[in-house]
């Protein structure tokens, strides 16, 4: 907590938003949108609008990406690494100092748990104080070759770099992507999602604090099918990055195609839990539940299909029966198990697959909404049912707490029910057998394999990205560096 931005005393405190309404950054300066286009901010946990922002378009996203051009090729980008890091460094500094402020912005804009939202704050702060440390340790090589020749490579940034990013983790995505631009000498366009901006903009006001100069960080509310269309097809931006659905991700990839630019997409996903029978179900049912509702359900990497071994299958689902009948759904400053959907678009969509589980599927368990739920927020129980492999509940991206049980007989037929999608983000294996915690991470399709654990408390040092339908290129880590950089090759002849 902080004094100047105290823990909330109730459901539903006042809270200032007023510095959203210019919320539009460009060069360090404030402004509304050029077309003065405005668009709410809804609280989904009463379903009602507390606020709103500027809807920026096309014109604004040409003055951001002019101004981030003028920073890259200008103080920013003639900046040292070391500079880059200590900036970065008061930073991390400043977000701690502002904690309670961000995390009660993130839970009123994306509706999840106030606890949720705090652990997303430390995480955009470790974050910075990750690519703080890393900056002036990003290397180039010296290559052996022929004789009268040295040969060196030279990390670069590509320059102006444009971030979409989507509305259920916003501050965590604005660590992994935009802070690892930033310490790589890139100038940035942000575009958060239209769902949830407050914490972007909480974050570039704190940025400029921190000593970031004009220009190197430039924020551009909007809606997707304008700001966000024309910030993927900008031929003055040098790469995109995009977390979002992977429909919208094939759209943004070809608009960047057509100006030749690369793109980092970090997508869907339809993420297996492999649950042998040697597997230590005292700490597995803890992970299995939270990796699959933690967010509502709304996390690209939710473990969602649980893949049980059917010599315990009885057991499992009974284990699992009592823990998602315990699970509560509220308002996000009561900090239950879950918040709301962010949206009623969203609530729709997953209200649709419940009922389909309903009426085919074998329902093992539901939680429930809080009697005294807000009647306008967007509520629904937490349910897990038993499914084939191929049943849309087990194959589709819901988004929503609707995890899938699915029962398998031999390893074999556990690999191929985990590689039974399109998806490849995130898995899972819960086994005592040594020999199969070796084995199965090279079978298993995905960007990141977990033995007996799920998430590893979030690793802001752990690659990240998928395969397939869950996009490629890697964020997180030291990896997501590479991904902001491009190799130059230097061979000097001196005889």
């Amino acid at each position: 907590m902080d004094a100047t931005h105290p823990a909330p005393t109730s459901d539903r405190p006042d809270i200032d938003l007023a510095f959203a309404k210019a919320s539009i950054l460009i060069d360090n300066g404030w402004r509304e949108a050029s077309a003065r286009g405005t668009m709410p901010i809804e609280d989904p946990s009463y379903g009602d609008v507390i606020g709103e922002a500027a809807a920026g378009d096309a014109a604004d996203v040409d003055a951001a990406v002019a101004a981030a051009r003028r920073a890259a090729e200008g103080a920013w980008g003639a900046s040292t690494a070391l500079d880059r890091g200590r900036i970065l460094q008061r930073l991390s500094a400043r977000i701690l100092d502002h904690a309670e402020w961000l995390a009660q912005l993130e839970a009123r804009d994306v509706g999840k748990p106030i606890g949720q939202a705090r652990a997303d704050v430390v995480a955009l702060a470790r974050y910075c104080e990750f690519y703080a440390g890393a900056a002036d340790k990003l290397h180039g090589q010296t290559i052996p070759f022929q004789a009268g020749y040295t040969v060196y490579t030279r990390r670069e940034p590509h320059g102006v770099t444009g971030h979409i990013i989507p509305w259920n983790y916003p501050m965590q995505i604005i660590g992994r992507s935009v802070i690892a631009a930033l310490v790589t000498g890139n100038a940035a366009v942000l575009k958060p999602a239209e769902q949830t901006v407050l914490t972007s903009i909480a974050f570039a006001r704190l940025a400029i604090d921190a000593g970031l100069p004009a220009g190197a960080l430039n924020v551009v509310t909007g809606f997707g099918a304008s700001a966000g269309a024309a910030l993927a097809a900008h031929p003055g931006v040098d790469h995109v990055s995009f977390t979002g659905s992977t429909r919208t991700g094939v759209a943004i990839q070809q608009a960047a195609a057509l100006n030749a630019r690369p793109v980092t997409l970090e997508l869907g996903g339809k993420s297996p839990q492999l649950v042998f029978a040697d597997a230590d179900l005292d700490r597995a049912i803890p992970f299995l539940v939270n990796a699959s509702i933690q967010n509502a359900g709304q996390t690209c990497s939710a473990g969602s299909r649980l893949i049980v071994h059917r010599a315990i299958l009885d057991e499992v689902c009974g284990r699992l029966a009592r823990a998602f009948a315990a699970l509560r759904a509220g308002p996000a400053l009561r900090d239950l198990q879950l918040g709301p959907l962010v949206s009623a678009t969203q609530k729709a969509v997953v209200e649709r697959y419940l009922a389909q589980g309903r009426s085919e599927l074998q329902l093992v368990a539901e939680g429930r909404v809080v009697e005294d739920a807000p009647q306008g927020g967007h509520y629904v129980p937490p349910a897990l049912f038993v499914s084939p492999p191929d049943h849309a509940l087990a194959r589709e991206e819901i988004f929503g707490p609707v995890p899938v049980v699915i029962p398998f007989d031999d390893e074999a037929e556990a690999v191929a029910i985990a590689n039974g999608t399109a998806y490849g983000l995130v898995a899972s294996v819960w086994t005592a057998d040594a020999s199969r915690l070796l084995r199965l991470p090279a079978k298993l399709r995905a960007g990141q394999v977990f033995l007996n654990n799920y998430g590893a408390a979030g690793g802001v040092e752990l690659p990240f990205g998928g395969v397939g339908s869950s996009g490629h290129g890697r964020e997180k880590g030291f990896e997501a560096l590479y991904g902001f950089t491009t190799v130059k090759t230097v061979a000097a002849w001196h005889g």
